[in-house]
Formats: structure tokens, sequence, C-alpha cells
């Protein structure tokens, strides 16, 4: 078993030296060699351990840190492992073609942006991605925008916006399963905390979109890239108003407060089920679209790239990148460097609304300083729990904090993953687009202040609190 971390003092100054590692091997990685964040963090963790053994940790020690961290993850990593399944069931069932059809049927001329923002809400909350929204719906709702004279950045800010909303909302998606496995929150518990801070923020914009389109009345809108998607769909899948029962069916399980894993196995039985008995797939061609993504083949760049994915094999980034992260978190955590950081930082966070802004600022830092949206979720996670718990604050309040702070942060540092990946999709970059990504930056400011005045703040009682501090130290 990990000693306690109080008997090995580590101070600040050298609990922030593999933050600094990490930092600057991510920077260099993912900024100039464009390649993936898992080998800074592999770094980082390979100086946190020679840190902690400096001050008398042994390597079994060492090791069994890293060992309790990743156990931390393996909740989340279940539930990343079904999303796979599900949005490769789902594809396949034809269940995400007749929700995007019936979603691009909506657009008209004057009502184009916020329509933009909720079709791409509705695609982000079918499939639980926000990149794969932007680089399909997202790419064409640019060039339709485009060509009704709309700025680039108006239009990229409306995209943004719904993708995101989808993303944070959605049980598919692997940051919220993050966010909720990490802190050991209910996802669905979790997603509907979020609804406090998130609905607000979603009709704040739809607001801000409506009025910005206003302004726009050109007629004779350009359909074309629409209806090639929508040919193509129709081609392709038996499209039809029944199959929006299954997403429906999901969602009554949530209601019910049937808990994520069988209600998102139902979710796949009957996915698998629409490929195999409406859509006319073989058992085969089932089973490979839950292993390794629907395969549909097409001229229509933009449909390969909505359909072609999915399955268990698409989700092993995920996986293994949750895996190195909470390495290192687990001996930043086990070690008390996480404790000799956060002991300065809570210095000058006074009470829970001191608490929450401290979360977001440090989950908005995370994006800024390591390129990667995954770990303003991951790091912070591991800082504050603790405090939480002890301040007798519901894990849930953190797992929000995580999710209005990290997951759509991201989008406004160019050198963050998401950033270059907006830059290089929709060809606008941030400084167009920035002011116009409404929902992401009112997420942020109605989560710190919903923390200083109290609203929706939930707190545990003693029993909660000992229950809680039972499951910290298994």
């Amino acid at each position: 078993m990990v000693k306690d971390m109080t008997t090995k003092k580590i101070s600040f100054f050298w609990a922030v030296i593999p933050f600094l590692f990490m930092i600057v091997s991510m920077l260099y990685t993912v900024v100039i060699l464009e390649s993936a964040p898992h080998i800074p963090l592999m770094i980082g963790t390979a100086i946190a351990a020679i840190v902690a053994y400096y001050h008398g940790y042994t390597w079994k020690e060492i090791e069994d840190m890293m060992y309790k961290g990743i156990r931390l993850a393996l909740p989340a990593i279940v539930i990343i492992i079904l999303v796979g399944l599900i949005i490769g069931a789902w594809i396949g069932g034809g269940i995400v073609a007749t929700m995007i059809y019936y979603g691009l049927k909506l657009i008209t001329p004057s009502l184009f942006l916020v329509t933009m923002v909720i079709i791409c809400a509705i695609v982000s909350l079918a499939i639980g991605s926000s990149w794969s929204t932007m680089a399909t719906v997202g790419v064409a709702g640019m060039g339709i925008g485009l060509s009704m004279d709309i700025p680039a950045g108006m239009i990229a800010g409306a995209i943004i916006s719904g993708a995101y909303f989808g993303d944070k909302m959605s049980p598919l998606s692997d940051t919220t399963n993050l966010a909720a496995g990490l802190t050991g929150t209910n996802l669905f518990e979790h997603i509907k905390h979020m609804f406090y801070t998130t609905v607000p923020a979603i009709t704040i914009s739809l607001i801000v979109f409506f009025i910005l389109g206003k302004q726009f009345t050109v007629e004779g809108i350009n359909k074309g890239k629409i209806e090639a998607i929508n040919n193509e769909m129709l081609d392709k899948f038996l499209i039809s108003p029944w199959l929006l029962i299954v997403p429906l069916i999901v969602i009554i399980l949530v209601a019910l407060k049937v808990p994520a894993i069988p209600a998102l196995v139902v979710g796949i039985v009957l996915g698998t089920l629409s490929q195999i008995f409406i859509q006319g797939g073989s058992i085969h061609d089932s089973v490979q679209a839950l292993q390794t993504g629907y395969v549909l083949e097409s001229k229509n760049e933009l449909v390969k790239e909505l359909f072609n994915r999915g399955g268990l094999e698409s989700m092993f980034y995920t996986i293994s990148m949750t895996i190195v992260a909470m390495t290192f978190g687990g001996i930043l955590e086990n070690s008390g460097m996480l404790k000799a950081i956060i002991t300065q930082i809570l210095k000058v966070a006074k009470g829970t609304g001191g608490l929450i802004a401290s979360v977001i600022i440090s989950c908005i830092g995370t994006n800024a300083s390591c390129s990667e949206q995954y770990i303003s979720i991951v790091v912070p996670s591991r800082m504050y729990i603790h405090t939480f718990i002890d301040k007798r604050l519901h894990p849930k309040n953190l797992s929000r904090a995580l999710e209005d702070g990290g997951t759509v942060t991201s989008v406004f540092f160019l050198w963050n993953t998401c950033g270059v990946f907006i830059a290089q999709t929709l060809n606008v970059n941030v400084m167009e687009y920035g002011i116009y990504a409404v929902f992401n930056y009112t997420v942020p400011i109605i989560s710190v202040i919903f923390g200083y005045i109290g609203y929706k703040i939930i707190t545990i009682n003693e029993e909660e609190y000992k229950q809680f501090k039972d499951a910290e130290a298994l």
C-alpha cells in the first residue's frame, strides 16, 4: 500500500518540476511536432517518479501510486468502451443518419446561424463528438454560410457553440465520461447537474445568434452540399422517424435512473438489431461495426468522414491517453505533490466560490499550457477531489466545474489540439471565431457566478462524507 503522503513532505518547488517538464515537452510535441500527447505525459510521469524517489519513496510505492491512479479511471474506461460500441451500432443501424437527415431539413436562410447551433447540438448529442460534428456538418455549414455572405467567424462560432453543447451533454462523449468517472460521480447525475450552467449558456447563445442572423436576408440559399449529404444518406440508409425511438428509449431509461452501463448496453443492442433487421446488414457487418467501426463507401468526403467511425478500436486512443495521464496523476496525488500545489492555490481561494473559480482557472490554465483537452479534466480532477469532499461539497460540483472550465475552453487556444483542429477544419482561427463562440465562454462565467452565490451547489451530510472518505481509501 502507498504510505500516507504526509509522511514524506514534498515542497511546492519540487512539486511543480514534473509539471514544467510535462508542459514544455507537451508544447513541443503537440504544437511543433503535431504529435499525440502520450509521450509528454510519460515524460512527466518519469520526472514525477524521480522526484518522489528523491524524497524517499521506494520504487514499489511509486508503482502502487501509478496503479492506484489507473484504478480510479477504470469506471470511465468501461463507459468509453461502450461508447465506441454504441456509436458503431447507431451509425450502422441508420439512427445517426436519421437524426442528421431531419436535422438538416430545418435549415432556412433567415435562421441560418441559430439553426446551425441546433443542428450541431443534435448531431453532437447523437454521436458524442464535437470534432466529428465540426468536420462534417460544420464544414457543410461553412460553405453554405459563406455563400450567404455571413462572416466566417460568425458561422464558426455558431458551429462550435452547438457542437460543444452536444459534446458536453452527451452520455456518449469521452470528456463527459471522464469528468464523471474521475470524480466518482454517476454519469447521468453529472449530466443532470450540468444542466444548471449549460442550459442558460446555450439559451444565451441561441438568442445572440438569432439577433445576429436577422441581418442576413439573402434569398436563394445554395443547398447543394446539404442536398448531396441528404441524397447520399437516403441512398445508403433507410431513413425513418421510427428509428428515433432508439435514442428515445435510452433517454427514457436515463430518466428512470437506470445505471449508465445497462442503459448504454440497451442502446447497443437496439442499434445492432436496427442494422440487421431494418438496414438489411449481415451479422458479420454488425459485429465489424462494433469492433472496428462502420464503413461506408461514398464519393462524398463529408459523408465518409461522418459515418466511417465508431467501434471499440476507435476508443483506444482515448483509453491509452487516460491510462498514461492517470499514471502521471497517480504519482502527483499519492506522493503529496498535488497537495503541495493545491495548498498554495487554496491560500487565495476563499469559500465555495473561490474553490469553484480555482477549478475553472486550473482547467483553463491546463488547456493553455498542456495543449490537450483531456488533461484539463484529468489533472484538476485529482487536484481538487479531496478538498471538495473535505469541505462537504458533493463531487458532482467538481465534475461540473471540470467540464465548465476544461471541455469548452480548449477552443480558445490556437496551440491546443482543439484550436488547431478547428483552424484546419473550418479554416477559421481563434482571432476570428473567438468572440462568436458564445457558449464556450458563457459556461465558465455562469459556473463561477453560481459558485459565489451558492446556486445549485450541492452539499453532503456527515454520513455521505464518511462514505466518500471510505471510497477514497479503497
